[in-house]
């Protein structure tokens, strides 16, 4: 859809929402003191750290560190993106989504109602009995049954997964699930169905056995089609659609949780096949990716249901490459806590034909033996540098220092670092000196969150807009040499121009800045300042803060002073800097 939402319509949906509201429909919230309290869905735990705030309309968890707004707990929790977690609200509110159009025109769009996704969901559930029908009645159906006796499968588990039959007919979903023309339409737009540029319509999946993909939530979002002979592509998923993004699915997932009260790990494999022959013989917990890389949303998804992910993959380069792609973007989920190993299987065997092979136990202990992230990290360096000569170290150094910063947990970034430094023959912190980078930095500091003066008014003018109208406005502060004065005079700017401005509206405007993060913590500390005191500790804070800027420019203007170099302009700011702080 062309077209950006307004800044205005996006501060006025998040105006709107009610945040606990918004999240005690999907995490039922109890009210504990001010604010409402949960175990927070974003990591395992027993009790509630998870809090709330209707006033500041924010959440954070004091166990795992996530914090946000309405906007951030759709993004979180739903697993969308930022334009569809904004039409989520603005369907919860009633809106329809504007879009700017050339011309500096403005067209609303209707968001896609509850009742149409509810119906969506109907229709590919209806879908999914439809293939496990023709499974038993079509006239296919029995070379399809024992196409999957042959592969080991039992009713049970065909059962358990909904696997079905797509028959060798051009118009078999069409002629039953489409007999209307608005039913026609939603199967084209789910990709049941698909056309060509002849216009004419016809089944997309054809001759295949079919693997439903369901979400987290369990609701059919998609298929996945195997053939049965040597015919190509091998496995035909569906498309993306408004309901299916494989980015952020990974078949049997909910079947996993299903089938485990405490999901204590999880494999991920790399088909359908392999999920399904491992559930045959007793491991239910095993998920693939769709037809994609390991991303890192999945990777984030099972982080959060557990605590041990295991990559299991062909010994083949393309296992193997399928392999570091998942460590990649793992990494950036890696937090302390979680454990990521990888085990990989002989050449020219999978996960389905290894565990038929060896059985459960034996396949099992195979999974127990796999390697931990960071040995298999370095093997996968040293199976291709030389590190017996400077040359392969210094590649080693440029190649492992900016994945290691990507790690937000301390145990597992202080642990490679250590070990990076012994296979290049360096002390630890001559490592860390040589991997300071901005990013870095960033992530050390988010670490090491210290409230300054100047973190204490952000915070306390983000928390409370209405201070800003209680100093003046200087504009000439955002050119000081105090960090973080460019960042205070442009949020006092957005509250002047709009002083009706809340909190979490505010801090979305800062979504895409670089600052974000820090905005995110800002507002969820807690300040402890009684509401009457409040006026005087952030006017005092800004007063320092000012002083400290005009005596460092008047210490300046000194020096230049005493050695003849300050013209007429300057003289008068001089002048005038010692008149200020005199006051």
């Amino acid at each position: 859809m062309a077209g950006r939402i307004p800044k205005g319509f996006i501060d006025d949906v998040v105006a709107r929402t009610d945040i606990v509201e918004l999240i005690d429909a999907r995490v039922p919230l109890k009210k504990a003191g001010k604010n409402y309290q949960a175990c927070c869905p974003f990591h395992n735990e027993k009790s509630p750290s998870f809090s709330v705030s209707p006033d500041k309309q924010f959440y954070h968890c004091f166990g795992c560190g996530v914090h946000g707004n309405s906007v951030s707990f759709l993004m979180e929790y739903e697993q969308l993106e930022f334009v569809e977690a904004i039409e989520e609200l603005a369907r919860l509110n009633s809106m329809d989504v504007p879009r700017e159009q050339s011309g500096g025109k403005t067209k609303h769009y209707p968001t896609v109602s509850k009742e149409q996704k509810q119906s969506d969901y109907d229709l590919m559930e209806n879908a999914s009995r439809f293939y496990q029908h023709q499974l038993k009645h079509d006239e296919n159906g029995p070379g399809a049954i024992e196409y999957l006796k042959s592969r080991g499968l039992s009713g049970e588990i065909a059962q358990r997964y909904g696997i079905g039959f797509a028959p060798d007919k051009w118009d078999s979903a069409l002629t039953t699930l489409g007999k209307t023309s608005e039913a026609k339409q939603q199967l084209l737009d789910l990709k049941i169905l698909t056309s060509n540029d002849k216009g004419r319509t016809y089944d997309f999946f054809r001759n295949r056995v079919m693997f439903p993909i369901r979400d987290k939530r369990g609701r059919v979002v998609g298929f996945g089609g195997r053939v049965m002979d040597d015919g190509t592509p091998k496995y035909l998923n569906s498309p993306e659609t408004r309901i299916f993004h494989k980015g952020r699915e990974l078949y049997g997932f909910h079947q996993a949780k299903m089938a485990n009260k405490n999901l204590d790990q999880v494999i991920i494999v790399e088909g359908y096949m392999d999920v399904v022959s491992l559930a045959q013989q007793g491991i239910s917990y095993a998920v693939a990716a769709l037809g994609t890389a390991t991303t890192q949303d999945h990777m984030q998804m099972l982080f959060r249901a557990t605590r041990k992910v295991i990559c299991c993959y062909d010994g083949d380069r393309a296992g193997r490459d399928a392999a570091w792609r998942a460590l990649e973007n793992a990494l950036p989920q890696l937090k302390d806590g979680v454990d990521l190993r990888f085990c990989f299987l002989p050449d020219g065997e999978d996960p389905d034909t290894m565990v038929q092979q060896e059985g459960k136990e034996a396949f099992e202990q195979r999974l127990a033996k796999s390697t931990p992230l960071i040995d298999y990290f370095f093997e996968h360096f040293v199976d291709q540098l030389n590190l017996t000569d400077d040359a392969g170290k210094s590649a080693l150094l440029a190649q492992a220092k900016p994945l290691i910063s990507l790690i937000p947990s301390d145990y597992y970034k202080e642990a490679l670092l250590a070990k990076l430094a012994r296979l290049v023959g360096k002390q630890v912190d001559q490592i860390k000196i040589a991997s300071r980078s901005p990013v870095a930095d960033v992530k050390q500091r988010q670490t090491e969150f210290q409230i300054t003066p100047m973190r204490r008014a952000i915070g306390l003018m983000l928390q409370h807009p209405a201070l800003a109208s209680e100093i003046p406005f200087i504009p000439a502060l955002a050119n000081a040499e105090l960090p973080g004065f460019d960042l205070f005079i442009r949020i006092q700017k957005n509250l002047v121009d709009e002083p009706n401005l809340s909190s979490p509206v505010l801090l979305e405007r800062f979504r895409d800045s670089k600052e974000y993060p820090y905005l995110a913590q800002l507002i969820a500390w807690e300040h402890q300042i009684h509401p009457d005191n409040l006026i005087a500790e952030f006017s005092e804070t800004f007063k320092s803060l000012q002083d400290s800027y005009l005596e460092k420019r008047l210490e300046g203007l000194l020096i230049k002073f005493k050695t003849g170099r300050l013209d007429a302009t300057e003289k008068s700011e001089y002048v005038a800097l010692m008149s200020a702080l005199k006051k």
